[in-house]
């Protein structure tokens, strides 16, 4: 057995938040490897298990293309409500009951409409930037940019009101802290579905122009509020912790290569292919879990009926399978390929391209208002979210 994992973010080595801890580039590119390694892992609502860890592009697209292997392994409808069971989220569901699903929410997320959202996206930017250039010359990046832009964006999409979301980020927070007690995530949780279900309850009364209003207008009389409630929420965490951890990494990492900075800076067209790369590059998502349904084999080995399974797309991302030359190195005008940020197959993030738009617009726009952006702290300093399903910065410190 090698050493453990931690479950909730994938491992990198101390100071080099960029790519994956040695253990897992070893365990990836060890050509002679004939058994996928199982490693003890814990999580606040699975407990403590060991499950079969999966490192290899290939092998990791391919347990994410079989639905043999399901996301849905822990749902309970019966038992206390959590993320991993909670109606409604799409994770919690394989087979016809996640297409049934997915197909209600897609519609909020379909390129057009995606694209539609630019001009509030840009509003909420420019906001959020004048009010560093105000407060300046210096502050806490993610404070001040990087948490409240995707969190004003998703919160403005399901209609929350403004002075909700002090609230709704303090709860999201808690919920992603994988190093908090069991106790403490039902209580969260239920503080989250107590919240998101004051909201259904108003727009089951008079539905508004927003995720929520359009999936009642549509789909009210096919839903349960509880149903109702676990969507709003997996939109509402998923839809900015990740865009949070996005921004100020991607942040950070142009900072300390001023040459790419300036790519992005300066570039008007060159912002697309540029996410794709610091998608691929920092992988801020957590590993993904699944359960074999059945005896399988995966990349030639044995995984047993009963086995989970803990799929590293960080270790995946920066593995040669993906026909990368050099793939540790940030180059933000390299030929975007077929990267897993964003996982692979029927589960693959359904808010993906609002994620993207997202980001196309914020980075250049923060660098070329700030051009004089630098940390305020050596890079020795500064904090981490290693605790949290969602790699991150927890504090960067800036100056311009």
């Amino acid at each position: 057995m090698t050493d453990a994992v931690p479950m909730p973010h994938n491992r990198r080595p101390a100071g080099c938040p960029f790519r994956p801890d040695a253990v897992l580039e070893r365990l990836r590119d060890d050509q002679d490897l004939r058994e996928l390694p199982r490693v003890p892992t814990s999580n606040p609502q699975l407990g403590e298990f060991e499950a079969v860890l999966v490192t290899r592009p290939d092998d990791v697209r391919e347990a994410l293309a079989d639905p043999r292997y399901e996301a849905g392994f822990a749902f309970d409808r019966t038992g206390p409500r959590t993320v991993m069971n909670q109606p409604g989220i799409l994770l919690n569901y394989d087979g016809d009951d996640h297409t049934h699903y997915r197909r209600m929410l897609s519609g909020a997320f379909t390129v057009k409409r995606v694209r539609s959202l630019t001009p509030a996206i840009r509003r909420v930017v420019d906001e959020r930037l004048d009010a560093l250039v105000r407060s300046g010359p210096g502050t806490d990046l993610i404070e001040a940019f990087a948490g409240p832009v995707p969190l004003l964006v998703i919160c403005e999409l399901l209609g929350i009101p403004a002075e909700d979301r002090d609230g709704i980020q303090r709860r999201s927070a808690i919920g992603t802290d994988a190093a908090g007690t069991l106790e403490t995530q039902l209580e969260n949780f239920a503080a989250m579905a107590a919240y998101m279900g004051e909201l259904v309850a108003r727009q089951r009364s008079d539905p508004g122009d927003d995720i929520l209003g359009d999936l009642i207008r549509r789909h009210g009389d096919e839903l349960s509020d509880d149903e109702l409630i676990g969507m709003g929420n997996s939109i509402l965490v998923a839809g900015h912790e990740t865009v949070t951890s996005m921004i100020g990494m991607s942040t950070l990492a142009l900072l300390r290569d001023p040459g790419q900075l300036a790519v992005v800076r300066d570039d008007a067209d060159a912002a697309p292919a540029a996410v794709e790369e610091l998608l691929r590059l920092l992988s801020v998502a957590p590993p993904l879990i699944r359960q074999a349904a059945t005896d399988l084999e995966l990349g030639g080995a044995r995984v047993a009926a009963g086995e989970r399974v803990l799929l590293s797309t960080l270790a995946a991302n920066h593995g040669t399978g993906l026909d990368l030359d050099d793939p540790g190195r940030l180059d933000v005008r390299r030929r975007p390929t077929a990267h897993l940020a964003f996982g692979y197959g029927a589960h693959q993030c359904i808010g993906q391209q609002l994620a993207r738009l997202e980001l196309q617009i914020a980075l250049p726009a923060l660098l070329r208002r700030l051009p004089g952006l630098r940390p305020a702290v050596d890079a020795a300093d500064v904090e981490y979210r290693t605790d949290a399903l969602v790699f991150g910065v927890a504090r960067l410190p800036v100056r311009w």
